[in-house]
């Protein structure tokens, strides 16, 4: 690696090495090395995670940039059992962006933090010469008070059970839509939302919690190969009860991506105990029908993610490689 490309921000391969060769090798210490979507600190009780965001365009079906920026951080903060409470807010900002859209991305930030029961506390403000930034970049940090000790991606064993909390696909797929300026005549729409609310039902109905993570760049592929590697275990992918919308099926036939691949907002996969793998389901379909049971934990192929065909095939979904949508988020 001689020098950065897009694909090193893809959340994939070339991603992963970016950080390690990097970053963690740098700032090397007993909490990054769990690398997890929250620095776990204070003895267990707080969560601790940052975001930046340069998504294009600004505004699309489904959200903006004001929204993402809170719902990544805050869904950060929730994938580790937190409450999210305390975030800063930084933004560049170019000059020459009209006041109209700055006031739109706010208050798109005020009400998704509305939603979350979380406060702004801190700031920073910079505006750069015209063309420095792309109008606007965007970053957050949270604070969080967990609620649910012990989720950790380190940890998933095959008592587990591998679910997906809604259909897959859908930002990656809108945020390509409205770049390219694709008119489909559906209703495609990026699926960022707040994740707190359904973690929260988890954890007040019992549901024994191993793991979480929300599935953006690199999309579910990521996610899962991620903890394949981190608890040194074989995820078994059932690939027909991976939910994927007609529409987000159908930019995929049209451009030749794999749905697992596409970066989501507001979707995550769960591990969660084989005991408690359909009550959860329960509890996730009461704010998404489409929330599905998508696999298992096996000792067949250590550190690896198979997919089980309907035809009784299998075949190795690998980590994604290049850079397919850059500036997603």
């Amino acid at each position: 690696m001689k020098t950065i490309t897009l694909a090193h921000g893809n959340g994939g391969q070339e991603n992963n090495e970016l950080i390690s060769k990097v970053f963690y090798k740098a700032f090397k210490n007993d909490i990054l090395d769990k690398s997890e979507d929250a620095a776990v600190i204070e003895n267990g009780n707080l969560a601790f995670s940052t975001d930046s965001f340069t998504v294009s365009p600004l505004f699309f079906n489904g959200a903006d940039i004001g929204k993402l920026a809170i719902c990544g951080t805050c869904n950060d903060l929730a994938m580790m059992g937190a409450k999210p409470k305390y975030l800063t807010c930084s933004v560049i900002i170019e000059e020459g962006l009209d006041k109209r859209t700055l006031d739109k991305i706010v208050k798109s930030m005020k009400e998704e933090l509305e939603v979350n029961g979380a406060v702004v506390v801190s700031g920073d403000t910079k505006v750069v010469p015209k063309g420095s930034v792309d109008k606007i970049f965007i970053n957050t940090t949270g604070i969080g008070q967990i609620q649910y000790k012990g989720i950790s991606s380190n940890n998933i064993t095959s008592e587990d059970t591998i679910l997906v909390s809604r259909d897959i696909g859908a930002h990656g797929a809108t945020i390509f839509a409205s770049r390219e300026g694709i008119d489909m005549n559906t209703n495609l729409k990026s699926d960022c939302a707040s994740l707190y609310p359904q973690v929260k039902a988890l954890i007040d109905s019992g549901i024994k919690i191993t793991a979480l993570r929300d599935a953006t760049r690199g999309g579910v592929s990521a996610v899962l190969n991620e903890w394949a590697k981190q608890s040194n275990i074989c995820i078994e992918v059932e690939e027909a009860s991976i939910p994927v919308s007609d529409e987000v099926n159908g930019i995929c036939e049209l451009l030749g991506f794999e749905a697992m691949a596409l970066a989501n907002e507001g979707t995550f996969v769960l591990a969660i105990k084989n005991e408690d793998a359909q009550k959860a389901l329960e509890v996730l379909k009461q704010t998404n029908e489409t929330a599905s049971i998508i696999g298992s934990v096996s000792a067949e192929h250590i550190g690896k993610v198979v997919l089980n065909s309907a035809w009784g095939t299998k075949r190795f979904l690998e980590l994604p490689t290049g850079e397919l949508l850059p500036r997603i988020c």
